[in-house]
């Protein structure tokens, strides 16, 4: 047994189903003689709702890891070099995106059987903040093995509107001076990576996003098909329980019939004997007479 293949695996199952599966696969260790992996194993947490649905969409969605991964890079480096416009800019991107990623994963636990409320939603939504703002958040959700959901111990400060950093904010720092403009093409390179990184994210969430409605509606039209065709297969069961009971009404009139026919021949064989030997009687009185 591997470690990480079994941890996947738990962490892939439902949440009332993890208590089971990890006592099974802590079993299957000891019975192979490895306890150290069975106490690994059995360390494991349970996730919480929350968490389990962060770590569906990771699973469910692995396209949507990678340009967010790329985009939390692309906001934090922002952050250390742009003014506020343009981080306005990128933060208004950041919440519309994870705003969409949580209504996808709320979309894939209901799939899942799990329709979750609005405070395990904005649980979801505060773990893809924290993945955003912290590499080692980023990190551990693209492993799909989060135990509970993730908080940001340092997020994006907040900018004013025409104003500079508020108090009790980290200042965002200038890029260092170079000279023959160096430092503004470095800021325009580092600004066009970082929209580039947004709109690819955002792009690919939209065809993700296509992608899911155009599966929800096909799931719904085969729903609709499967309960058509069972309604006409148990449409069909009860006229096939029809013609078996009068199927079995007409054998046993046929065998009833049979018999009666059976009888009436052995009637009909001993009522000729009788009348032949009736009719030799008779021939023998006659002949004794004359």
């Amino acid at each position: 047994m591997d470690y990480d293949a079994v941890a996947d695996e738990l962490y892939a199952v439902r949440p009332e189903d993890f208590t089971a599966a990890r006592a099974q696969a802590v079993a299957a260790a000891r019975t192979a003689g490895d306890r150290e992996l069975a106490d690994r194993i059995g360390a494991l947490r349970k996730p919480s709702l929350a968490a389990w649905v962060s770590n569906l969409l990771v699973r469910s969605r692995p396209g949507e890891v990678e340009p967010l991964l790329r985009l939390g890079e692309g906001l934090r480096q922002a952050h250390q070099d742009l003014d506020g416009t343009q981080l306005r800019e990128l933060s208004r991107r950041q919440h519309a995106l994870i705003r969409a990623l949580s209504l996808q994963a709320r979309q894939l636990a209901a799939e899942s059987g799990h329709r979750i409320s609005e405070s395990v939603q904005r649980e979801v939504e505060n773990t893809l903040h924290a993945v955003l703002a912290d590499p080692d958040a980023a990190e551990a959700w693209a492993t799909g093995r989060l135990a509970k959901p993730l908080t940001a111990t340092a997020g994006f400060p907040a900018v004013a509107e025409g104003a500079g950093p508020r108090r009790g904010t980290a200042p965002v720092k200038a890029a260092p001076s170079r000279p023959d403009g160096k430092a503004d093409a470095e800021h325009r390179r580092r600004l066009a990576e970082a929209r580039q990184a947004a709109e690819a994210a955002e792009r690919d969430l939209r065809a993700r996003q296509d992608e899911a409605a155009a599966a929800g509606r096909a799931a719904q039209e085969a729903k609709r098909q499967a309960e058509l065709l069972q309604r006409r297969i148990d449409e069909l069961a009860e006229e096939l329980e029809r013609a078996r009971g009068e199927h079995q009404r007409a054998r046993f009139a046929e065998r009833t019939a049979r018999e009666r026919a059976r009888t009436a021949d052995r009637q009909v064989r001993e009522a000729d004997r009788r009348a032949a030997a009736a009719t030799a009687r008779l021939q023998r009185l006659a002949s004794s007479q004359t």
